[in-house]
C-alpha cells in the first residue's frame, strides 16, 4: 500500500524544517538564528560600553592623582622652607626688618578681626535673604531680581569687590583703611556663597515638618523659626565657615581697600588700621632677602593650618547634626 505524501503546507507550518534526507534531522528555524545574532550584538554591545567606561574610569583617576601628586610637591616643598621658622616665637612677634625677629602675631590676629566681624554680618545678611527667598518669597518680581542679582555676584571676580569696597566703605562713607572696611569687603565678596548654602539647607528640609507644624496651629514665623532653622542648622554652619574659609585667604580686595603690609601692633577696635596674613606672606614674598622667602613660607603654613581648622570644624559640624530625613 503506497504511503501517502505529507501535504507542503503542513510541512511549512509546522514549525520544524525538514532535514537532509535519510538523516533524521531537523534543520534550525530561522527565527533561532536572528536571535543569537541579536543576543551576539549585545554582548558586544555590552564588552565595549565596559571597555569605555574602565577607560573612563582610568582617566579619572589619572586626573585625580595627577592633583594630588602636585599639591604634595608643593606641600613638601613648602614645609621644607619655612619648618625651621614654625616656633612659639614666630606665632607671637610681631613683624620686623630683621628676618630672625619677625613674626606673624599681628597679620594673625587682624585676619581673626576681620573674620569675626564680618561672621556676624554673613548671618544676619545671608541667612536672613535666604529665608525669605525660600519661605516668604515665593516666586514673585522681587524674589527672581534677588536671585537673579546672587547668581551673578557669584561670579564676579574678587578685585571688583575690593573696588567696590573702595568706594563704598572707605571713601564713600569716610571709614578709611581700618577694620571694618575690610570686614564688609569680605562680607559682600563671599555673602553669595552663604545664601546659596542656606537656600540648600532649607530646601532639604521636608515639607512634612512644615505641614505639622501648620496643623498644630503655629504661624508661618513661628514654624521657620522654631521648625525650619533648627532643621536646616548644619548646613547653615557649614556653607557660613567654608564662606569665612575662602575670606580668610583672600588678598586682592583687602589690598585694594587699604590693608597696610607693615603693622607692629595689634587692632584694638574697628577703626584701628590692620593687617591680614596673605598680605604679610605677600609682603615677605617681595623682600630681596632669602631667609624673608622662608618666613612666608612658614606664614603659608600657618594659613594652611587656620583653612584645614576651619574646614575640619565645617566637616565635624555637618557630620555631628545632620539628621537623615
Amino acid at each position: 500500500m503506497a504511503r501517502h505524501a505529507i501535504p507542503a503546507e503542513r510541512a511549512g507550518t509546522s514549525g520544524v524544517g525538514v532535514g537532509p534526507v535519510g538523516t533524521g534531522e531537523a534543520a534550525a528555524p530561522a527565527g533561532g538564528r536572528a536571535a543569537f545574532g541579536v543576543d551576539a550584538g549585545r554582548s558586544h554591545l555590552l564588552r565595549r560600553r565596559r571597555r569605555v567606561d574602565r577607560f573612563f574610569h582610568g582617566l579619572c583617576l589619572a586626573a585625580t592623582l595627577t592633583g594630588l601628586a602636585v599639591l604634595v610637591v608643593l606641600l613638601a616643598d613648602v614645609l621644607a622652607d619655612g619648618w625651621r621658622h614654625l616656633d612659639w616665637h614666630f606665632l607671637t612677634s610681631f613683624a620686623s626688618r630683621l628676618p630672625e625677629r619677625a613674626g606673624i602675631y599681628a597679620a594673625l590676629m587682624g585676619s581673626l578681626w576681620v573674620i569675626g566681624v564680618a561672621a556676624p554680618l554673613l548671618v544676619i545678611v545671608g541667612v536672613g535673604t535666604a529665608v525669605y527667598l525660600e519661605e516668604y518669597g515665593g516666586d514673585g518680581p522681587l524674589a527672581r531680581l534677588i536671585k537673579i542679582n546672587i547668581d551673578n555676584l557669584a561670579g564676579v571676580p574678587s578685585i571688583i569687590y575690593g573696588i567696590l569696597g573702595l568706594a563704598l566703605f572707605v571713601r564713600g562713607l569716610g571709614l578709611g583703611p581700618v577694620v571694618l572696611a575690610g570686614a564688609l569687603t569680605m562680607a559682600l565678596l563671599v555673602l553669595p556663597v552663604v545664601i546659596v548654602a542656606t537656600q540648600e539647607a532649607l530646601r532639604a528640609v521636608p515639607a512634612s515638618l512644615r505641614h505639622a507644624s501648620y496643623a498644630l496651629g503655629a504661624t508661618r514665623w513661628q514654624t521657620t523659626w522654631r521648625v525650619v532653622l533648627p532643621a536646616a542648622l548644619p548646613g547653615i554652619l557649614t556653607g557660613i565657615i567654608l564662606a569665612l574659609s575662602r575670606a580668610i585667604g583672600e588678598t586682592a580686595p583687602l589690598i585694594v581697600v587699604g590693608a597696610v603690609t607693615y603693622v607692629r601692633f595689634v587692632p584694638s577696635s574697628l577703626f584701628d588700621p590692620y593687617t591680614v596674613l596673605p598680605i604679610q606672606i605677600y609682603s615677605w614674598i617681595t623682600m630681596p632677602r632669602e631667609e624673608f622667602k622662608e618666613l612666608a613660607a612658614a606664614g603659608i603654613v600657618v594659613l594652611l593650618g587656620v583653612l584645614l581648622c576651619m574646614n575640619g570644624a565645617a566637616i565635624y559640624l555637618r557630620n555631628r547634626y545632620q539628621q537623615r530625613w
